[in-house]
This record gives structure tokens, sequence and C-alpha cells, in this order.
């Protein structure tokens, strides 16, 4: 049975990868008969408010959510809070300082993408990029548009029939700005540990966010997350084939997680997500009466 009217994971315009306005988001989501949501901007808590009232108009019920960028044992990773207070101070305290390392790191980001072979303007950039930060799906949206790479190898996966091409933004930024890869620039994120007691500090529930994709297959880590205080994992999401959400599923029902689904929509970055295609195979009630257990509706 797919799930039909919960999503957890959508971003908003304050993201810098996300496309729409917390209000446009809520309409796109009651005319895909969504009503449940949770905008999870990447450190940031200003669609909380405004996606709040919007949700009301439609009868939508809506959770405060963040994911936070954080670290463990080196491993990169996203932590949806879930439940969370949208006026929390710590939340708006780590967005700044998280915003000035990234538009510090973007002039290095250029750099290194230039090396690759291309001649890429910050003039380019900044016509995409109002905030002065330039991410990966930036740079791809950038080359794949620009007449001059046409027929440059590196682009070819991303463009259409490649392989690569399903989200090629965002799949471009995989493949060369996240961790391990070529144009990375060291971000410094909290701890898993601290963001877990950020979360619970604002009366909040922490779910690891779409564990097959930031785990890279090293699964069992999720015992001593767990052992650590993660309370949730988001075993259905659009990252997952469906080995791998029963995989986590079954590890959720084991230590009694909170197991929820997220589409991880963004626009136009991801263009083959949409609202509400979370690869759930759950009866969407059974979601419903574990987020009233924990206080989440």
């Amino acid at each position: 049975m797919n799930n039909t009217f919960i999503d957890l994971h959508l971003h908003s315009y304050y993201s810098d990868d996300g496309e729409f306005s917390p209000s446009e988001l809520m309409k796109r989501c009651h005319a895909r008969g969504i009503t449940i949501v949770a905008i999870a901007d990447h450190n940031s808590i200003k669609a909380v408010e405004e996606a709040k009232k919007e949700a009301n108009k439609y009868h939508i019920h809506y959770i405060s959510a963040i994911e936070i960028d954080c670290t463990y044992r080196g491993i990169n990773l996203h932590v949806l809070g879930y439940g969370i207070d949208g006026k929390d101070k710590a939340f708006h305290d780590l967005e700044e300082n998280i915003l000035h390392q990234e538009r510090a790191s973007s002039t290095k980001k250029l750099e290194l993408t230039n090396r690759l072979g291309f001649d890429i303007k910050q003039e380019q950039l900044d016509e995409l990029s109002n905030s002065g930060v330039y991410t990966g799906e930036m740079f791809a949206e950038v080359l794949l548009n620009d007449s001059r790479y046409e027929e440059h190898e590196l682009l070819q996966p991303y463009r259409p029939g490649g392989n690569r091409s399903d989200n090629p933004y965002v799949n471009f930024y995989w493949d060369f700005y996240s961790q391990g890869k070529p144009c990375y620039t060291e971000i410094i994120y909290p701890t898993m540990e601290e963001v877990i007691k950020m979360i619970a500090g604002s009366g909040g529930v922490s779910v690891l966010a779409h564990p097959g994709n930031n785990l890279k297959g090293n699964f069992e880590i999720l015992e001593e997350m767990i052992e650590a205080g993660i309370q949730g994992v988001e075993a259905f999401s659009s990252y997952h084939d469906r080995e791998t959400a029963e995989y986590f599923l079954q590890k959720g029902r084991e230590r009694k997680l909170l197991v929820t689904c997220g589409s991880d929509f963004h626009g136009k970055t991801k263009p083959s997500i949409q609202i509400g295609e979370t690869g759930c195979s759950l009866n969407p009630l059974e979601i419903q009466e574990e987020l009233v257990k924990r206080g989440l509706l």
C-alpha cells in the first residue's frame, strides 16, 4: 500500500537547494492530497510560521521540523528534528554559524570546480544565489546550461539519456561536492550528539534522515546512534530502494523507533521526485498513530 497522505520531508526555498515558498508547498501538498506534512529545511526554521499558517487554510496537519547537518565518527549525516519550537534561538544561531561558513567556502568551491576544466564566473552563480552561498546543485545548473560545455565529457552523464540524468543537479552535487569528492569543502558541523540534545531541548524528536544514503552501506552504525539518542529512522525515502527501506523498517520496529517517510522534495534540483512519493509500503494510518503517540500530532 502506497503512502498517500503523509510526507514528512519537504524543502522550501529557505534551503539553498529548495525552489518553492512554504506557502506554495502547502498549496501543492493540498493538491496532491497530503494531509500530514513537515518542511524540514537545511539548518533553518524560517519556514515554520508561514507554513503553519498556510497549512491551516487547507486543514493540513503541520509538524514543525528542521534537517540538521552533523557528524558522527567522521561521517557527515542529516538528522531531522520533529515537533521542535519554531522560534527556538538555538536553531537561529545554528543557521547563522553554518551560513557564515558556507559563504566562505563558496569561493573555494568555485576554484575547485574550475580546476576540473571549466571557467565559471562568480556572476553566473550570483544569478542563482540570493545568499552568497554556492551549492553543488548551482554549479551543475550553471554548467549544464552553459553552451561552452555542451560536449564536455564530464557533464555527459547528467544530460538527457545519461546514467545520472534522473536528478542531474543533485547527482552532480553528490558526485563532486559531497564528502570525499573532488570539490568537497569542509564545514564544521555540530556532532550528532549535540544535535540530538538541541532537538530534545526544543521539545522535539530526532530522526536519522535517509540512512541508506548517508551511512553508505555501513548500516550497523545505526545501533550506536540509537544508543546515543536517535529516536527515529526515515525508513522510507526517495533515496531508498525497497530492500533498504525494508531493512530500516524492521530495524526501527525492533528498536521501537519512530519510523517515518519523506520524499525529500526540493523542486528543480530533484525533478524526478514529487511531493508524496516516499516509497512507503506501510498503511499511512500506522505512521499517523505513531506520530500521535510521540505527541507530534
